[in-house]
């Protein structure tokens, strides 16, 4: 047995041994508790440099702090800032995908794709589709397969592309969705216990996940075309099951007339946002806001624009292609979406428990003062700074596949300790992105993995799991070098991130003069405000 052989099977054990998500954050919730009562008892605190306020770790067994929790308990989950946004995209989502808009979509897209650029187009389609949400796997990456034997191409080298980017590829996309509402959701309370005032909108990624599409889609293109194809060799078909004519057949002459009335409410809708921007004294316009934050109301109006859209287009595709016949079948296609969300439901009501806890006890910030003052001591150039976000991310990939679920625990700890070191919360939240984007394609832990496996043997019987895992190694190494640079370069270049946010963060001035800790506590920046100004981007002296 080889030493990488070794290495996946110690992995795939550990990870197997892990319990569920929802039981991951029962853990944490405990160990918290038990964190704040040693960190109370000690006396630790630190000094948050924006607000010049003292900060004290709160026991989270506290009268006031069991009473937050169990008496505010609805609260605290209706509060909980993802929520609300992912449940109105989804509403309209659901019509989108149930009404057949993203298969077809998806599949006219796949289709008509020339031999010469089938590949490429595989791979931003896979990008896209994620709006689609599991559809993605279950559509994009069989239909990938069926698409290269179609035309004489190796099926398991067109599956392999459209698992690196429907899965590898998670970070990037053409516009903003579920996914972005959902984790720059988490990014905001996170930011909030460093700078109560600062806002997260949908499209603080939004250029950041366009360029991982354009970096990603090449390093894909080249990898199966000059390295797995080849290494497949020749496909021989015989005894295994040919594409079926439905796989084959292109688009019905009601599913091309759904597609024109989809295609043409979008654009309606495009229309309408822009209008509404440019009237005067519109809602989506802050003039009394500094420059760059004139159109704050219009990114946060995004996620309605995307639910709306979503619905419209699905509708106008439902009635075009005749899925849709009658106003009954849209709100079961909401229902249905809805539960659908059931798993995130469970998850997110523990998921919000811990970061509201997490506030409650004051260790977020306490810890990630006085881990920015230490890395500031240690002068780390920022690129490198966000590399290691990266790679936490890959490692913590390897184990737990849900993206929100990592956030929701890593989010209130990095977010406002690289808030402190000058880097914006959405420079970060596009750190841990791009790592949870590498290694989900080459571990067998990944939720889709068997499923992914299945489809391949419909080609190959004897491809087994570390014929998979050797066929996607080459793409999780190109991206994981790739996602590194360019998170390097990002940063270096101090590119925009989305419309009106950057790559830096530069916290107001302390509004009061700093205190100094209790005795025994963790001592935290002290400088005074003047001090604390020129100390560098965010931090202040020790």
């Amino acid at each position: 047995m080889t030493i990488g052989t070794r290495v996946l099977n110690g992995i795939e054990r550990i990870g197997n041994r892990l319990p569920d998500p929802v039981f991951l954050f029962l853990w944490l919730i405990g160990g918290l508790i038990v964190l704040s009562l040693v960190g109370a008892g000690l006396g630790w605190s630190a000094v948050n440099p924006v607000t010049g306020d003292t900060l004290r770790a709160e026991s989270l067994l506290s009268p006031e702090n069991l009473a937050q929790l169990i008496i505010g308990m609805p609260s605290t989950l209706t509060n909980f800032p993802p929520l609300g946004i992912v449940v109105t995209i989804i509403y309209g989502a659901s019509v989108a995908e149930r009404s057949g808009l993203f298969v077809t979509a998806i599949r006219g897209a796949l289709l008509n794709a020339p031999r010469l650029i089938l590949t490429p187009m595989i791979v931003i389609t896979g990008m896209v589709s994620h709006h689609a949400s599991d559809a993605a796997y279950v559509v994009v990456i069989p239909l990938a397969a069926v698409m290269f034997a179609a035309v004489g191409r190796h099926p398991l080298a067109g599956l392999a592309a459209g698992f690196a980017a429907v899965s590898g590829g998670y970070a990037g996309n053409l516009f903003p969705g579920a996914q972005d509402a959902l984790l720059l959701g988490i990014t905001e309370p996170a930011a909030h216990l460093i700078d109560p005032s600062y806002s997260v909108n949908i499209a603080g990624n939004w250029f950041f996940i366009v360029g991982v599409v354009l970096v990603f889609t090449p390093i894909v293109w080249f990898i199966t075309d000059r390295i797995i194809e080849p290494r497949l060799g020749p496909w021989k078909p015989d005894g295994v099951a040919a594409p079926t004519a439905e796989e084959k057949t292109l688009l019905t002459a009601n599913e091309k007339r759904g597609l024109a009335f989809a295609g043409l409410t979008i654009l309606a809708m495009i229309a309408v946002w822009a209008a509404i921007t440019a009237l005067p004294g519109s809602p989506f316009i802050d003039p009394e806001a500094d420059p760059q934050q004139r159109f704050n109301p219009l990114y946060k109006s995004l996620a309605a624009f995307f639910a709306l859209t979503f619905f419209l287009s699905g509708a106008a595709f439902g009635v075009g292609s005749r899925s849709v016949t009658s106003h009954r079948d849209l709100v079961r296609m909401m229902r249905e979406g809805i539960v659908q969300l059931a798993p995130y439901l469970v998850l997110v009501f523990f998921a919000a428990h811990f970061v509201a806890m997490f506030n409650w006890s004051g260790l977020g910030p306490i810890l990630a003062i006085n881990a920015a003052a230490g890395l500031q001591q240690i002068n780390l150039p920022a690129p490198l700074l966000l590399i290691s976000v990266v790679l936490v991310s890959c490692f913590f990939d390897l184990f737990v596949g849900s993206a929100s679920a990592k956030w929701s625990a890593l989010a209130p700890i990095v977010v406002p300790m690289f808030m402190l070191l000058g880097i914006s919360p959405e420079m970060t939240t596009a750190a841990y992105r791009m790592g949870d984007s590498v290694t989900n394609i080459a571990t067998p832990l990944m939720s889709y993995f068997a499923l992914i496996l299945t489809f391949a043997q419909r080609w190959d019987p004897k491809f087994g799991l570390g014929s998979l895992m050797s066929t996607m190694l080459p793409y999780a190494g190109a991206f994981l070098v790739a996602g590194l640079t360019m998170v390097a370069l990002w940063v270096a270049l101090d590119l925009p991130l989305g419309p009106g946010v950057g790559v830096h963060y530069t916290p107001p001035p302390p509004a009061v003069a700093v205190q100094l800790p209790v005795d025994g506590g963790i001592v935290g920046p002290v400088a005074p405000p003047e001090a604390a100004a020129v100390a560098g981007p965010g931090v202040a002296s020790r």
